[in-house]
């Protein structure tokens, strides 16, 4: 019976890479090995843009954070709760500029861009090179299903969701619950984890530098901040920033990768152009929300580019019209997304948990035995093709 479906299981996935593989080919030959070289002129960054993006982001944070003490020293506790989201905003605007400093995108100048993105990163709470190191393997990645965990949201297929025990099951369930994805994860990343180089402990002194110079540097502005408006003011105003900013920035994560239409592949057919075009969305948001996050909804196209600055992504989106079409979803689609938690290889989309408990997937095998056979099944009938790797990995 086992053998039965498993093979029955590797005959569906055959039938699918094959068609995959041709589309991947025809996609990468027709259009998406192109796309590198039309995108080559839109990576030249500017320093006066960079300078007044900068401005015009750093001085409303700071007066939105003034406000709010105001308020909050006056009593005015309706109107101070009104400011942490725009407040947050900016945060999270902010942050989109240390990203973009990671990427060596934002200024002309590398040694200009490393010092941006680690000052920014004592308002965010992220250590700047410890967050670049992980964020460029996840663009080294992204999509790859032999190479998931680091820098990305954690996504099992269907077969090692129920080859897990009933207590790995619940586990995983409750990571993907939207109370533990957008708030207490965000919080937890945020406050808590970045305080030390977490999977990367062992990967040299550059981790713990980064980590350990951040903290110094936050404990500092903290220490500045309490000698002038008292701990508990500090506290009122910038850890509710901090909170929702990071919960919109790791919605904003997840809906990059995390759609109906995005696509994940083994090892053997990953490329990192296809890639962006087919496993990153694009987020058509309102316009003003593209400014207060910084255009990185457009997210396919910082896929097939990352050098690209985000004050130059919507002339990207001008001048090629058609990357309008490619994976777009609208803020009201996006909610649909909340409930996407397993990749289904067969199926090639991803599905929710209540998508697993239907008739088509009683018949999944379990158990780890059982799992190596179909693997070692799936190996045999792999179909070779070009994997290329990203040109950048920054």
């Amino acid at each position: 019976m086992i053998s039965r479906v498993l093979l029955q299981y590797a005959s569906e996935r055959k039938k699918v890479d094959t068609m995959q593989t041709k589309d991947a080919r025809q996609t990468s030959i027709a259009e998406v090995g192109t796309w590198a070289r039309k995108l080559s002129p839109y990576r030249n960054s500017n320093s006066t843009r960079g300078v007044l993006e900068l401005a015009i982001t750093t001085l409303p944070f700071a007066l939105a954070w003034f406000l709010m003490f105001v308020t909050l020293h006056f009593g005015y506790f309706w109107l101070y709760a009104l400011l942490i989201l725009p407040a947050a905003g900016l945060l999270v605007r902010l942050f989109m500029i240390q990203h973009d400093c990671g990427h060596g995108a934002f200024f002309p100048n590398r040694s200009s861009n490393d010092w941006v993105g680690r000052a920014i990163g004592v308002l965010t709470l992220m250590p700047y090179d410890h967050w670049r190191r992980g964020h460029a393997i996840h663009h080294a990645t992204a999509g790859n299903l032999d190479n998931r965990g680091i820098g990305d949201v954690d996504t099992l297929t269907v077969v090692e969701y129920l080859e897990r025990s009933a207590w790995g099951r619940f586990r995983y369930r409750l990571y993907r619950h939207p109370a533990v994805m957008f708030g207490l994860g965000p919080a937890y990343l945020f406050v808590l984890q970045s305080r030390l180089p977490i999977g990367f402990m062992r990967k040299g002194l550059t981790p713990w530098m980064s980590t350990m110079a951040t903290n110094l540097a936050v404990v500092a502005f903290a220490g500045v901040m309490t000698w002038t408006i008292g701990f508990v003011p500090f506290l009122l105003i910038h850890l509710p920033i901090v909170l929702v900013g990071a919960a919109i920035g790791v919605w904003l994560f997840y809906i990059q990768h995390q759609f109906d239409d995005t696509h994940w592949v083994r090892n053997h057919r990953w490329n990192a152009h296809e890639m962006a075009v087919r496993g990153s969305s694009y987020y058509d948001l309102p316009k003003v929300l593209n400014w207060f996050t910084a255009n990185i909804g457009v997210h396919h196209v910082h896929h097939l580019s990352s050098r690209i600055p985000y004050y130059r992504l919507q002339e990207v989106l001008n001048d090629f019209p058609e990357l309008r079409k490619r994976s777009r979803l609208t803020l009201l689609q996006s909610l649909g997304c909340v409930n996407l938690a397993l990749w289904d290889e067969a199926g090639q989309r991803l599905i929710s948990f209540k998508e697993v408990r239907q008739p088509t997937y009683a018949t999944y095998p379990s158990g780890r035995l059982i799992v190596t056979e179909l693997l070692s099944i799936l190996g045999s009938l792999a179909i070779p093709s070009d994997a290329e790797r990203p040109e950048d990995r920054g």
